[in-house]
């Protein structure tokens, strides 16, 4: 699993925008840092509650000059229509290959309900470095983030 002082792994993937586009997280960087908020499903009520969360956050994280992104397995067309139903004005990035989640170390499985290779609810800022300033991983789907400790990272990070 990757953590604060590596470098954060590269990636290019689809991205929920209201439309389908393409997320690299190395151009997404050249804005400033990056908040990437993982979590396990879309439509689900802990990670509702935390993609709001977020998105309440929103004008905080831009006045520190970082973006927000969330990331999932779900398909670019199922993190539109979740985007759309909470109102989120941020983007969404999608792992449907599940390759991002294996690259920092955050799959995780529910056996007992069959489904595998989800992420774990964690997030990452990523400095505008390309480093990874602050990390937080949960092995419990059920804990949210310090959304305060989130907000002073990136202040950290900017």
């Amino acid at each position: 699993m990757v953590s604060e002082g590596d470098s954060a792994p590269d990636f290019t993937a689809p991205l929920a925008n209201g439309d389908v586009g393409e997320f690299s997280l190395s151009e997404a960087l050249d804005d400033g840092p990056v908040v990437l908020a993982f979590f396990p499903g879309a439509f689900t009520s802990v990670c509702s509650h935390e993609m709001n969360e977020f998105q309440h956050r929103l004008e905080n994280f831009a006045d520190l000059g970082a973006s927000v992104y969330g990331v999932s397995v779900d398909s670019p067309f199922a993190q539109n229509e979740f985007r759309d139903q909470l109102g989120l004005q941020f983007d969404l990035v999608s792992d449907s290959d599940k390759q991002v989640i294996d690259e920092y170390g955050i799959s995780m499985n529910f056996d007992d309900l069959g489904v595998n290779g989800v992420a774990k609810r964690s997030v990452f800022v990523v400095d505008s470095d390309g480093t990874i300033s602050y990390s937080w991983v949960s092995d419990d789907p059920g804990v949210e983030p310090d959304y305060d400790e989130v907000e002073a990272a990136v202040e950290a990070a900017a």
